[in-house]
Parts: C-alpha cells; sequence; structure tokens
C-alpha cells in the first residue's frame, strides 16, 4: 500500500530518513543532557558567547554550515582523514556523515528545551538530596531527570522532527545517493525537478500531516504534564 503511494524509491528515502531520525535524536540527547545541565549551573562571563555558538545553526543559514561541515568531513581535512584512516570509507557523502552532520545542526533544537527546564528547576530538591547523602550523579540521575520529563520528550520530539525536515545541511555533506543519503527532504526536491507533482504532493502531504500531529502531541505532553505539576 505505502510502495503504491508513494513509490518504492521513496519508500527508501523514508525508511532512511526514520533512521537518521532515530539514531540522531538518540545521540542528541545523550549529548545535550550534560551539556544543558552544566550550562544552566555555569556562571561566567563567558556563558552568553558560548551559549550563542551552540545557538548559531538557529540563525545561521544551512548552506553556510553545510559548506563548511563538507569542508570539515572532506578526506583533505584532519576529520576526514582520521575518519578514512579507521574504516576505510570516506566520511563525507555517506550515512555516517549525515548523522554527524544532523547532530551538529539539530544540537540546538536539543539543547534549548532542556537547558530552560533545568534552568527553572527548584534548587530546594537538590539541596534536599545532598542531606540525604545523594552524590551530585545520583541526584542528577533520580532528581533532576524525573523533574524533567516534559523538556526531555520536547527535546526528543523537536530534535526528531527537525531531522526529518532537513534539507540544507544533508545535501551539502551528503548528495543525493538514493539508499545511502537520500533523505525525504532531497527526495521531494528531485521529484518537483522531474515534474513528478504527483509523488510530490503525496510525499509534501505526508510531511505536512506528520509534522502537525508531531507538534500537537508535543504542545498536549507539554500541557498535561504542566497541569499535573500544578496539581
Amino acid at each position: 500500500m505505502l510502495t503504491g503511494f508513494f513509490g518504492a524509491s521513496t519508500l527508501e528515502a523514508i525508511l532512511l530518513t526514520l533512521k537518521l531520525a532515530f539514531i540522531t535524536s538518540g545521540l542528541l540527547l545523550l549529548i545535550a543532557l550534560p551539556l544543558a545541565w552544566f550550562l544552566a549551573n555555569w556562571q561566567s562571563r563567558a556563558k552568553p558567547l558560548v551559549m550563542s555558538i551552540f545557538a548559531l545553526p538557529l540563525v545561521l543559514p544551512p548552506t553556510v554550515l553545510g559548506f563548511y561541515l563538507l569542508i570539515a568531513f572532506s578526506p583533505q581535512s584532519a576529520l576526514g582523514q582520521g575518519w578514512q584512516s579507521l574504516t576505510g570509507s570516506n566520511l563525507a557523502f555517506s550515512f555516517e556523515g549525515l548523522v554527524l552532520g544532523s547532530v551538529i545542526y539539530s544540537l540546538p533544537f536539543a539543547l534549548q528545551p532542556l537547558y530552560s527546564g533545568f534552568s527553572q528547576l527548584d534548587n530546594r530538591y537538590l539541596d534536599v538530596a545532598k542531606t540525604l547523602g545523594f552524590s551530585a550523579f545520583e541526584a542528577f540521575i533520580k532528581i533532576v531527570l524525573p523533574l524533567s520529563k516534559a523538556p526531555i520528550v520536547v527535546a526528543l520530539g523537536l530534535s526528531f522532527a527537525h531531522t526529518i525536515g532537513e534539507f540544507g545541511v544533508v545535501l551539502m555533506i551528503g548528495g543525493n545517493i538514493p539508499g545511502e543519503t537520500q533523505v525525504l527532504s532531497i527526495a521531494l526536491y528531485e521529484q518537483v525537478e522531474a515534474l513528478e507533482y504527483s509523488s510530490a504532493h503525496n510525499l509534501a502531504l505526508a510531511l505536512l500531516i506528520f509534522s502537525f500531529v508531531m507538534l500537537a502531541a508535543l504542545y498536549r505532553f507539554n500541557g498535561v504534564t504542566r497541569s499535573d505539576e500544578a496539581r
């Protein structure tokens, strides 16, 4: 049924995009949780500068970021040479390169909700944890994370949805290789270029519905969680 609606090549792009989104959002959660906690508790004059660096992908044109990532991933760079010596393959125009680029590009979408949630956390919970003999790590795992359920879910949802809709960065660093780097947004662009408007409409409509449902679910979850906390 899905193959008939989207086409075999588009279905392959859908599966690749979902794989990329799952891996990227999982890695982002592992990276953003400790980073957001550190930033929320860090007091320094350099903090605005550091926060600006992490937030750059929010305002930087994707093609600019993609261009510099392409240079960083090339076999001529230290990163590209190191990856090639370890794996025997190029980082640019590979699925692994897409994952790394997506993690960098979507980082602020995971970092910002977590940073806001941690910044609003009542420090009295941590003071009580210290009196009970909890270590800093134990307090983070057993107290901070359960109290930050809503920001964590929002961070996961936004990073997942943002990865699904990526275009400029993934096109620059991954190109358009079917089955390896051709994600949904690029498949849609290719269909429009080929004047296949019927197929493009089906794919665009599916992406529109997915984006709306994802955002509605996140707003709903956030509202329910806040209502429960208010009680």
